[in-house]
């Protein structure tokens, strides 16, 4: 089932220069991060305890060309220096739910594996299942499982990740996820009919609805077009927001 909104990702030119400003923003640390050798692409990541946000960048077109996410971050950055990218959900069974999401009609891939090397040398691998092209609103949405004996998902690794405290003097977490689009129904019909996630009427209205996956919110809202999509945090001890990396940046005290 799922378990978590996993990471999000916004597609930047300089993966490096967007994380220092983040940093020199809102206090929020990119401390990982490394090469997709086979995609053309490399990222950094903020980590918000087993939730992420990843800067992702291309280092060579030909490679991301030939891949399912790579030539997708491509077109984006043809039109933008940075924009929101895409939304990964954590499976805690992906083959499980691979089989009951294909029992409902869902045109769901098969388990595809997939790996990240880190400057350090270790490497980073996981599974994932996806629909067979990005949304038209949400962009890259797909399932993802990680590897519990590779890096960063040991458990030693989780539990130093959890005590984590960003500058801005707390550790972080990921609180809530806003998309707008232009018809909630039909995008939340395409997430029920693809994904099997379930939405309800929000209560801030407005034809808004929302998921909840884990403990974190998933909402998707009816926007007049150019409106970017929220990310909202619980970290820190003030209340703070920003717009930054074509999304706006919400920072919820601790």
């Amino acid at each position: 089932m799922l378990s978590a909104i996993d990471h999000l990702i916004i597609a930047v030119a300089e993966p490096d220069a967007a994380a220092a400003e983040i940093e020199a923003v809102l206090g929020l640390s990119a401390t990982g991060g490394g090469r997709h050798e086979a995609h053309g692409t490399f990222n950094r990541l903020i980590w918000l305890a087993d939730s992420y946000i990843e800067l992702m960048g291309v280092f060579d077109r030909s490679l991301a060309a030939e891949s399912w996410w790579g030539a997708h971050m491509s077109g984006l950055l043809d039109g933008a220096s940075a924009t929101y990218a895409g939304l990964a959900l954590a499976s805690d069974d992906l083959d499980s739910d691979i089989e009951r999401l294909r029992g409902q009609g869902a045109p769901i891939s098969d388990p595809v594996a997939g790996e990240r090397a880190r400057p350090d040398g270790e490497v980073v691998r996981w599974r994932i299942g996806r629909p067979p092209a990005p949304d038209p609103d949400l962009g890259l949405v797909f399932l993802i499982e990680h590897d519990t004996s590779s890096a960063e998902w040991r458990p030693a690794d989780r539990e130093a990740r959890a005590g984590q405290v960003h500058p801005l003097g707390t550790s972080g977490r990921l609180a809530r996820f806003v998309v707008p689009v232009p018809d909630a129904g039909a995008t939340t019909f395409r997430l029920l009919r693809q994904l099997g996630m379930q939405f309800r009427p929000s209560l801030v209205g407005h034809g808004a609805r929302d998921t909840s996956i884990g403990g974190q919110l998933l909402r998707v809202t009816p926007s007049a077009a150019g409106q970017p999509p929220t990310i909202a945090i619980r970290a820190g001890r003030q209340p703070q927001q920003a717009d930054l990396l074509g999304c706006r940046w919400v920072i919820d005290p601790v």
